[in-house]
């Protein structure tokens, strides 16, 4: 059982990074109930295994907050509960009647955690919004991308995922080991700009004082030759990061190139550099590269697709990747030496509705 095995906590279904969020928390030990819309359980076609993977490990009831029988039902299932995932915009759960002021009164050690885009409180905390628009404003979206390029938004991983889930999953997980001590719950309000902006942090200072310059112009920005990803000849690509001087060292013997017509650090020659090392991959296969600089001092690793990543002898040999009703998904991260954690399979919407109307719901847990 993973290390948070035996907290309790309900999610309300919803997007990207609630989900997320939710998924770590099973990942972990949680036991997971996710709130569905009775529409969504219709769809569920249960003849078929479930495959969402924000779904595994966790349960799911089908629930319509409008009624006044589902939300009191709700509300019983999270007075059992430690920890509700509020996947909406500042105000919905109120207006719903489930609300932190409702929810924490009745269970006072309550962990009510928010996901929001721009917060609950600020000028814009009623806008609509995507990842997109939290990284930007959060000033993360402007330090990506190449020289002489627009910035290039890296899908919705830094706002959705890594300043939004994740920051929740940690939020969560710290006011759990508080009420360890404190015996009182509390409202986490995780909001994708302020994540985004803390995943960013380091190049804040960076910037401001001109250690870090242009997008595109930095040593680990795709400005260097040395830290770049190169096309090969049969339309693969590598990726290198031989930032440290006996790393590029290493890399320029495993091309048999000499230091003194490959200065690291001569900013000035850096578009020559990197026109000369793309010469030189895309002059052979990704597989012959790999044999001359996979596991070497060279920092250097092929960019793999999600189905190449999965049969990687290294990802195999760590279990880095599992199989769960025919799908393969990243396994749980990190790990841990004694309450290891596990990927449970997903469930299809309003699969545990009746159990939940039964009151045994949590006496139930898989």
């Amino acid at each position: 059982m993973g290390p948070l095995s035996g907290l309790r906590v309900v999610e309300l279904a919803g997007q990207g990074p609630g989900p997320y969020c939710g998924m770590m928390l099973a990942d972990l030990g949680c036991d997971v109930v996710v709130i569905d819309r009775p529409s969504d359980a219709a769809r569920a076609d249960t003849t078929k295994p479930a495959t969402n993977l924000f779904m595994r490990g966790k349960r799911s009831i089908a629930l319509d907050l409008k009624v006044a029988a589902d939300n009191e039902l709700l509300l019983s299932v999270l007075d059992e509960a430690d920890i509700f995932i509020d996947p909406f915009r500042p105000g919905v759960c109120e207006r719903l009647g489930i609300g932190p002021d409702i929810v924490c009164e009745r269970n006072p050690r309550m962990i009510y955690g928010r996901m929001t885009g721009f917060g609950q409180d600020g000028p814009l905390a009623q806008a609509a919004g995507h990842d997109i628009d939290y990284i930007a404003l959060s000033g993360a979206l402007w330090i990506l991308g190449r020289d002489g390029q627009k910035p290039t938004p890296p899908i919705n991983l830094v706002g959705d995922f890594a300043g939004g889930g994740l920051m929740l999953a940690m939020g969560i997980a710290a006011a759990a080991f508080e009420r360890s001590v404190s015996g009182r719950g509390q409202v986490i309000d995780a909001a994708m700009v302020d994540g985004a902006a803390l995943v960013a942090a380091p190049f804040f200072p960076a910037t401001a004082s001109g250690y870090w310059g242009p997008r595109g112009t930095n040593h680990i920005d795709t400005g260097a030759h040395f830290y770049e990803v190169y096309e090969c000849a049969d339309g693969a690509y590598v990726a290198l990061g031989a930032i440290e001087p006996q790393f590029y060292a290493e890399l320029l013997a495993k091309l048999g190139l000499s230091p003194d017509d490959f200065p690291q650090w001569d900013r000035v020659q850096w578009p020559a550099l990197k026109q000369r090392l793309s010469d030189i991959f895309i002059a052979q296969t990704r597989d012959h590269w790999c044999t001359v600089l996979e596991g070497s001092e060279a920092c250097f690793a092929p960019v793999l697709s999600p189905a190449e990543a999965s049969k990687h002898p290294h990802n195999v040999a760590r279990g880095t990747f599992v199989e769960i009703n025919g799908v393969t998904l990243p396994g749980p991260a990190p790990r841990f030496s004694r309450t290891v954690s596990s990927a449970g399979a997903p469930s299809h919407a309003g699969t545990h509705t009746d159990l939940a109307r039964r009151g045994e719901l949590w006496a139930q847990r898989p």
